[in-house]
């Protein structure tokens, strides 16, 4: 990070100049949260720990034991099956933004092996990880920990490994580690395709036309985010993830047993249980838009745990990456009686809006009316 980037974070999240200089050492070794564990460490470093007034504000919030939505997606070539799966879909889109679904035609050898080969990738030689270090948000396959590490007020426990498919639609093998290339292959493109499906049935249930969130390219920018969450000797003073909500049209996580994921419900901290062969699907920032606020996108967050590593895939469905296109809200949702609540905007500006704030800031509100 050069000189101009440390000001600029230190504008940004009000912090002082030893907490840039904590930051940056952490960054500079570019060995992760992985390597704080390979180091020994017992307690968290402070750069870790979350503010007392974001602890305070954790007491305003509840837990809930509600059961999050599981959709079953065999039978939807037929017509009145087809139509069940939609009018559920509306349902669990409009009242809870988040949801898991099964029978969704990936084999299980593939959802295993891309956990299997992000482990492997994480806990390779450092040195071999190093290679792919980067805060460059146009390296197609980079290394860090924390996307947002200068901007946030407090860094998360995990690393991430990101596969950034916003500016090319064709994987080209060779650029993906060798130790996670053929499990990563085999995933991208099933998951690509599982999406196509998705946004068809996200278009019913919308009553716009089955192929208008498909001509929109929804499902054109894929970012696959590859999470390593090591077990934390302090959990309760930080988070895996911080709240925020997704800048994407739609997101779908694969998760290992180890759970962690909750998303706000009724104001509650809902937890998100691993189903064995299940995705987690969640409506994102993008598709409220679109949706001009009939499908919600919540936010949600990923707590820290004693055990672990906890592994998970997430894949965001950003749409089309280039800066001047247009977006807002579909216009068949559009009446006297239902107005637009949100403008139009380039994917410049919204792309810009992302990158100049911490994660846990939703961008929802710069873009309304």
């Amino acid at each position: 990070m050069d000189e101009s980037g440390v000001k600029e974070a230190t504008t940004q999240s009000g912090v002082d100049d030893d907490r840039i200089k904590d930051l940056k050492a952490f960054d500079d070794t570019k060995a992760g949260v992985k390597g704080l564990i390979d180091a020994g460490v017992a307690s968290l470093p402070r750069i870790f720990i979350r503010p007392p007034d974001e602890l305070v504000e954790e007491l305003n919030l509840g837990y809930s034991q509600a059961e999050l939505p599981v959709l079953d997606l065999s039978g939807i070539e037929t017509d009145d099956q087809r139509k069940s799966i939609v009018d559920e879909l509306r349902q669990v889109s409009e009242e809870w933004g988040f949801f898991q679904v099964v029978n969704h035609g990936i084999p299980s050898s593939v959802l295993d092996g891309m956990i299997d080969g992000t482990c492997k990738f994480h806990e390779q030689d450092a040195e071999l990880k190093k290679e792919y270090y980067s805060r460059d948000q146009f390296q197609k396959v980079r290394y860090e920990s924390n996307i947002d590490l200068y901007r946030s007020r407090v860094a998360n426990w995990r690393d991430t490994m990101t596969i950034n498919l916003l500016y090319s639609n064709e994987v080209v093998p060779d650029e993906l580690p060798e130790i996670c290339r053929s499990s990563a292959m085999d995933y991208i493109n099933h998951i690509t395709k599982l999406a196509e499906t998705l946004f068809e049935l996200l278009s019913e249930a919308l009553g716009i036309k089955v192929d208008n969130l498909r001509a929109m390219e929804c499902a054109r920018g894929r970012t696959f985010v590859c999470h390593y969450y090591p077990a934390c000797p302090e959990p309760d003073l930080t988070l895996g993830v911080s709240r925020h909500t997704d800048p994407a049209f739609l997101t779908i996580l694969l998760q290992d047993h180890i759970g962690g994921l909750q998303f706000l419900h009724d104001n509650n901290w809902t937890d998100v249980p691993p189903i064995p062969g299940g995705l987690v699907v969640n409506i994102a920032d993008l598709l409220q838009i679109v949706s001009n606020d009939k499908f919600k996108s919540r936010e949600h967050r990923v707590i820290a745990n004693r055990i672990g590593p906890r592994i998970s895939v997430a894949c965001f469905l950003i749409g089309v990456a280039v800066p001047e296109k247009i977006y807002y809200p579909a216009k068949e949702l559009i009446s006297d009686e239902t107005p637009p609540v949100y403008r139009e905007f380039t994917v410049g500006e919204y792309m810009s809006n992302f990158f100049s704030r911490p994660i846990d800031k939703s961008g929802l509100d710069h873009f309304k009316i």
